[in-house]
Order: C-alpha cells, then sequence, then structure tokens
C-alpha cells in the first residue's frame, strides 16, 4: 500500500466530512448506533476511488485491521476528550485540544490501517453507486437501516 493511498483517503474524508450536515450525520450513526465513522468513511472512498464494491467479509476483513487499535486507542481518546468538554477551567480547554489532536491522529493511523493492502483503483463504471452500496452492506452489517445518510452520500466529490 502506498503512502499516497492512506493521504488520499484522509483527504477524502476531510472533505466530505466538512460538508454541510456531514459530520453530523456521522456522529449519529456513531454515538446512536456504535458505527465507526472511519469504516463507514472507507467504504465510501473505496466505491468512489474505484476499487469498487466490498464484500461483507471484506467489510469484516476491515473491521478486524483496526478493531484493537480503535478499542485501545481511538475510543478512550474520544472519551477523554468528551469528559473535559464540560469543564470550564482553562486548563481543561487546553488539554481537550490536545487530546483531540491525538485523538485526530489517532483516526489518521485508523484510516492508514484501513487503506493496507487495498486493491488499485480500476475504471469502474459507478463509483458513486459502489460507494452508497458498500456504506449500505456496512450499516447493515451492524443491523442499522433506514437511516439518514443521504447527506454523507451526497458529500462525496463528483468522479
Amino acid at each position: 500500500m502506498a503512502e499516497s493511498e492512506a493521504a488520499d483517503f484522509w483527504q477524502f474524508s476531510l472533505a466530505v466530512y466538512a460538508a454541510p450536515g456531514v459530520a453530523e450525520e456521522c456522529l449519529a450513526l456513531q454515538d446512536r448506533h456504535g458505527i465507526d465513522v472511519n469504516i463507514a468513511l472507507f467504504c465510501c472512498w473505496y466505491g468512489w476511488s474505484g476499487r469498487g464494491r466490498l464484500a461483507a467479509v471484506e467489510i469484516a476483513a476491515a473491521e478486524a485491521r483496526v478493531a484493537e487499535w480503535t478499542r485501545n486507542i481511538v475510543v478512550p481518546l474520544r472519551s477523554v476528550r468528551r469528559a473535559l468538554k464540560p469543564l470550564v477551567a482553562p486548563a481543561a480547554a487546553a488539554i481537550r485540544t490536545s487530546v483531540k489532536r491525538l485523538e485526530l491522529d489517532a483516526e489518521r493511523e485508523e484510516q492508514r490501517l484501513l487503506v493496507a493492502g487495498v486493491p488499485a483503483a480500476s475504471d469502474r463504471v459507478d463509483p458513486a453507486g459502489d460507494a452508497a452500496l458498500n456504506l449500505t452492506s456496512y450499516l447493515a452489517a451492524h443491523g442499522v437501516a433506514d437511516v439518514g445518510v443521504g447527506r454523507l452520500l451526497g458529500a462525496l466529490p463528483h468522479t
């Protein structure tokens, strides 16, 4: 896996996440349904980038690649950041900023782990459709159906 693929995935994620309403949609999936936002974005990127559709076994393998990292590093950092948010002490704000930076670094590493070993892009006919199907498959595997992901899918860059 070339580091450029990890960088491409990171830039894709930043662009999609910054689109209006996407952050809120992603956080609702995370907080209400336990969805890993990085895996949801990976499913979208995988299809959008021309790599095609992910089989259920491939989604499960991606989840397995990052499970320990996410459980032991990303989630605890997120918990600390959220615990610091309501505190009014000046030191709490500074520490929260530092923890947020560490959390972003940890999420970027999670994304690097996700793209490890992915195949090269091909000339797929329907990358947006593949992205939508990949995301839908991931959500369905976690019992999440009929939720609003329109903003997330609508924010995919045009190919």
